[in-house]
């Protein structure tokens, strides 16, 4: 849209301190993005009717800003735009401001940003959005700068313009605003023709990823890079599925690019956001709960394939990093870590990018002797100008980021030292450098809990338990799930809320926080046989139903459909940083309708399928997860059933067999003869007939409740694995 007027001519660029300010409505509000705001000189209002009664009493437009606690960006048009009393002072006169947290209310952000995206042809946050009393938007953008700036426009003359237009020539912004609505509106009800499903979508899906590889790097497509899950969880189980060893070359390739890159946090583990290069070596520095939870388990199934000590380290190295900095003492995990933080101490206000990360050669050089600091050089790729290319950006100038740049081999190459000597410096560089950084001033950390985030992290844990058998993964995963029960969950009504802080559960549930819940309970019985959580998820899955699912056309909404400030009721597919609803709720179905026999889920799950057909076919960039949904769905899956005493040493080492090998296309469950086997027993009969004798476990592989004979030996389990294992041996 064009909006008319000259440039403003002002540049006053007046800042404020927190203290000259009285806070403004946010500083009721529980968000720590929200809170963040909470002191600048904008009159920001939550999202809700006050700010729309408001805009329609003083007949405003209402600018909208969408963001997120650990956004780098959104922090730098805070400073750089709304603690500019000059432009505030503007803002309050002319508009009503809102500021939603995307985390709190991602149904919003991908509303708008599907605007955003109509208008601009991309996306990204802080989202800027003008839009009508009516939630119509009428002007999008992402960051804008406080004045013009290299060709972009700046926040005070978009300012002046729409003023302009919205009071002298209201009609272009309401056509704009109508058609921008209708254009998403169209999109959302638009019919897609359901489509068969075949393996063939597979195939072809293949085929794509092959062509957007980094073979030189990993990953796919170009710089900025992302890691994304759900495209090695494609591609393990296409592997799986045929044998095809590129698929499972390219997914194992990339992450062990990315676990040796500077997107990896060397010294205290866990993942950062994205890198900005090709070569996953400087990262955009903020660490997501979501990233943690998937990247685990995309790490522990490469060790299943691999039996590789590095996939498993790595996925430990991660998990420790959640137990120990993004844990709620309770149970439950916090959502995140900032990417700037303050240089130094005695500076608290002069924040930086990555500043809690990077080193100076010298400051490594200070903390060890010469030969631990040549091992850190070699190992880290530490130089003396810093290791950081120039289009890393100028505040990285100078800087290090640690990088796995030589192996341990290659070190006791260069070195002419012994392997165990070695790896036993590194440990010492390792331990000297982590302990140092631990004394800087740490990242803000967003330690609000929401309720999906939570669900992948758990499901985590469950899984890690099953492979390595620490108690404490299990533990921390069971705990996380009764806190999440306890502060989230209605048991009259059956009906969870999204987010957790500081005693305040708030914000209706959407699909991604049932599906998300449901798979961490059924990950966590299979993890434990403890069946209240496959009942909680045979529970949550009904209310799920009743509240998004699509009965003309199958697949789910995001929402219940009832908020009438929302323009859309969206049915997302798209496989991003996280998995969509939809993928997730289809996988849980079709895991349930084995687990309990179940034709109306098999049924459901087939119809979703079907109505997501062509996006599979025609982009299946977009929807890996989805992908993954379909393959689960062609294949057969088997029924393993575990019958005795979940102590018995036969029964743990048949446990640690089955779990030791990759096999994405089963359900586990375990008959006790006690309370589980019957509840059991209420939907399949076959579970009454499986004898749980204490003294002589044994385990039963079916297919289609149709079973071999039992198995009561490991090495006779071991030989009925590898029969109906379709992987091949990843030395050939």
């Amino acid at each position: 849209m064009k909006i008319l007027n000259e440039p403003s001519t002002d540049k006053t660029s007046q800042k404020f301190t927190h203290q000259e300010i009285e806070p403004n409505r946010l500083a009721h509000e529980k968000s720590p993005y929200l809170l963040q705001h909470a002191t600048n000189p904008v009159d920001w209002y939550p999202w809700g009717e006050e700010a729309f009664e408001k805009a329609r009493r003083e007949d405003k437009p209402i600018f909208l800003s969408v963001g997120y606690s650990t956004c780098y960006w959104c922090h730098v048009m805070e400073r750089e735009v709304f603690e500019n009393k000059a432009i505030a002072k503007i803002m309050n006169r002319w508009v009503v401001s809102i500021k939603v947290d995307r985390e709190e209310r991602p149904d919003l952000d991908r509303v708008y940003m599907a605007a955003l995206q109509t208008m601009t042809g991309s996306g990204g946050w802080p989202m800027s959005i003008f839009m009508t009393p009516e939630y119509k938007p009428f002007y999008a953008a992402t960051y804008i700068p406080p004045t013009n700036q290299d060709g972009r426009i700046g926040f005070l003359e978009l300012l002046t313009r729409i003023h302009d237009v919205w009071e002298h020539e209201r009609s272009k912004i309401v056509g704009h605003g109508n058609r921008i609505t209708e254009i998403l509106q169209e999109s959302e009800k638009a019919q897609h023709p359901v489509t068969p499903i075949s393996l063939s979508i597979l195939d072809h899906a293949f085929d794509e990823f092959v062509q957007s590889f980094d073979s030189t790097f990993g990953g796919f497509g170009t710089a900025p890079k992302f890691p994304r899950p759900t495209i090695y969880n494609f591609l393990l189980r296409y592997y799986s599925r045929t044998g095809n060893l590129i698929a499972r070359d390219m997914a194992l390739a990339t992450l062990q690019k990315i676990a040796e890159g500077g997107i990896y946090d060397q010294l205290g583990g866990g993942f950062h956001r994205y890198s900005t290069d090709e070569r996953w070596h400087v990262p955009h520095f903020e660490k997501m709960l979501y990233d943690q939870a998937q990247l685990v388990i995309s790490f522990l199934e490469a060790f299943q394939i691999t039996h590789d000590p590095f996939y498993a380290q790595i996925a430990r190295e991660v998990l420790g990093y959640v137990q120990r900095v993004l844990s709620h003492p309770e149970g439950g995990f916090y959502s995140a870590e900032d990417a700037e933080s303050a240089v130094s101490r005695t500076d608290p206000m002069k924040k930086k990018e990555g500043a809690f990360y990077i080193w100076k050669k010298k400051e490594i050089d200070s903390l060890l002797n010469d030969q631990l600091a040549k091992i850190a050089a070699f190992g880290y790729g530490i130089q003396e100008t810093g290791n950081v290319p120039r289009e890393g950006g100028r505040e990285l100038s100078g800087e290090n980021i640690l990088f796995i740049a030589n192996s341990v081999e290659n070190i006791v190459h260069l070195m002419g030292e012994k392997i165990e000597d070695v790896q036993a410096y590194l440990d010492t560089v390792k331990g000297k450098l982590f302990s140092a950084r631990e004394l800087r001033p740490k990242p803000h950390k967003d330690d609000k809990l929401l309720l999906s985030w939570n669900s992948l992290m758990i499901s985590a844990f469950a899984k890690a338990y099953q492979i390595f058998h620490d108690p404490s993964y299990l533990a921390t995963a069971r705990d996380a799930v009764q806190f999440l029960l306890s502060k989230l969950y209605n048991p009259i009504s059956e009906k969870l809320l999204r987010r957790f802080r500081n005693d305040e559960a708030k914000i209706e549930s959407q699909l991604a926080d049932y599906a998300y819940f449901v798979q961490g309970m059924l990950d966590l019985y299979e993890a434990s046989f403890e069946i209240a959580w496959l009942k909680m998820a045979i529970t949550l899955t009904e209310e799920q139903i009743k509240l998004f699912y699509d009965e003309d056309r199958g697949g789910f909404f995001d929402t219940d459909g009832t908020d009438p400030t929302l323009l859309l009721r969206t049915k997302e597919t798209y496989d991003g940083a996280e998995p969509s609803g939809n993928s997730i709720a289809i996988l849980n179905l079709l895991r349930l309708s084995q687990m309990i026999g179940s034709n109306r889920y098999q049924d459901m799950a087939s119809r979703s399928l079907m109505c997501f057909g062509e996006i599979m076919e025609k982009n299946p960039h977009a929807v890996p997860q989805l992908l993954v949904a379909l393959d689960y769905s062609l294949s057969k899956p088997m029924q393993i059933v575990l019958a005795g005493d979940m102590e018995h040493p036969l029964v743990l080492d048949m446990l640690n067999e089955l779990h030791s090998r990759f096999q994405p296309h089963k359900v586990v469950l375990f008959a006790d003869g006690s309370q589980g086997q019957e509840f059991l027993s209420q939907y399949v009969h076959f579970y009454e007939d499986l004898l749980a004798d204490e003294k002589d476990p044994k385990i039963y592989i079916c297919q289609n409740y149709t079973c071999e004979l039992p198995i009561s030996d490991v090495q006779k389990l071991q030989q009925t694995l590898d029969r109906s294992n379709r992987l091949i041996d990843p030395g050939e």
